[in-house]
């Protein structure tokens, strides 16, 4: 059996009629059915009660003339008087206006031309969203996002400020300290707390709170770090390679915070000679969502004759309790030729990364 559409179901006049009525009522937002000439041919229910009008009121009369000529518009005389006829249809075009009876609106207009067979004339549907109330949230949401942002940026100075004076404290304390032991702890801590100051500048500067792109990220780092670490007197070159990729800020902190304690440790360790020719390279890549950090240096490593590890100190600490809020493993490799230390996100697949 053939279904039976619209044409065979409605053959009398007033029963199609009735129909063309339903649906326009039952839309959610103000319809008007409009004649060649503008005039309401028919209102949804929606309309009389957005507009405060009535059946009466509306129906017949030219669209212009409604309210008082309220919907006298100049951009909605664009749209019935040139867009319409030229294209046939038009879809969220928005006039703001003052309506008498419901104050300053902002309404997204959208038309359509029907066509009936044997050119008896045509007839216009013109929708009407009201978009005020989501117009002046995304307004507050624009105003909200600029103060978090403001106020990010006060942060962010604020901590780089109180980073700086912790660090001027310390080593002051350094300096005035008669156990070089002590000296030594005192000097230590100044480093890991310019080390915080470098990776949150270089967090601000990538835009923290957001997401980061790694490669550029740990690059301008590593610059800091030599420039305050290495400078002009040491002959140490420290460079960044892989294929980069994009973190969480929060993951970009721990990844900065991680490399800064192996490039220190690096320093520290593998160049015990500061006039020692070396290179320390920075790895990062991805593989989907797995990733793999290494950091690597050619300097004294693993003796040949055997190798006793010393107990942990407050660096390899550091290094693990990040990489266990990582999700990832640490892997050192050490031998004549430099060390290789590797932290590894899930099953990323093995890639030897060796100093140059």
């Amino acid at each position: 059996m053939q279904p039976v559409g619209l044409r065979e179901q409605f053959t009398v006049i007033a029963d199609a009629w009735a129909l063309a009525q339903g649906i326009v009522d039952t839309v959610r937002e103000p319809v008007l059915v409009l004649d060649t000439d503008l005039r309401v041919i028919a209102a949804s229910r929606s309309f009389y009660s957005t507009f405060k009008v009535s059946a009466e009121e509306t129906q017949g009369r030219a669209l212009y003339t409604l309210g008082d000529g309220q919907w006298d518009i100049p951009k909605l005389r664009v749209l019935l008087d040139k867009i319409i006829p030229e294209r046939g249809v038009m879809e969220d075009y928005e006039v703001a206006h003052e309506f008498p009876n419901i104050g300053h609106r902002t309404m997204h207009l959208n038309a359509r031309q029907v066509f009936y067979e044997g050119g008896a004339g045509t007839t216009i549907l013109l929708g009407m969203e009201d978009v005020t109330e989501r117009l002046v949230l995304e307004r507050e949401k624009d105003e909200l996002l600029q103060q978090k942002d403001v106020l990010l940026e006060e942060l962010q100075h604020r901590i780089a400020n109180s980073l700086q004076i912790i660090a001027s404290i310390i080593l002051l304390k350094a300096r005035a300290v008669q156990s070089e032991e002590t000296r030594v702890h005192l000097q230590d801590a100044h480093k890991r707390v310019m080390s915080i100051a470098a990776v949150q500048k270089q967090l601000h500067a990538s835009g923290a709170g957001g997401i980061i792109e790694i490669a550029p990220y740990l690059s301008r780092l590593c610059e800091t770090l030599a420039g305050s670490m290495i400078g002009d007197t040491r002959p140490i070159l420290l460079k960044v390679i892989g294929n980069g990729g994009n973190a969480p800020s929060r993951q970009a902190e721990s990844l900065g915070l991680i490399v800064t304690e192996l490039v220190m440790n690096a320093l520290k360790h593998a160049f015990p000679d500061e006039t020692t020719k070396g290179e320390i390279v920075v790895a990062y890549d991805m593989a989907g969502t797995d990733w793999k950090l290494s950091v690597s240096d050619n300097g004294i490593g693993k003796p040949e004759r055997g190798f006793a590890p010393g107990k942990s100190g407050l660096g390899t600490g550091i290094i693990k309790a990040l990489s266990q809020q990582l999700d990832a493993k640490v892997e050192t490799v050490a031998g004549p030729a430099g060390t290789s230390v590797s932290i590894t996100h899930a099953t990323f697949p093995a890639q030897a990364v060796t100093a140059a």
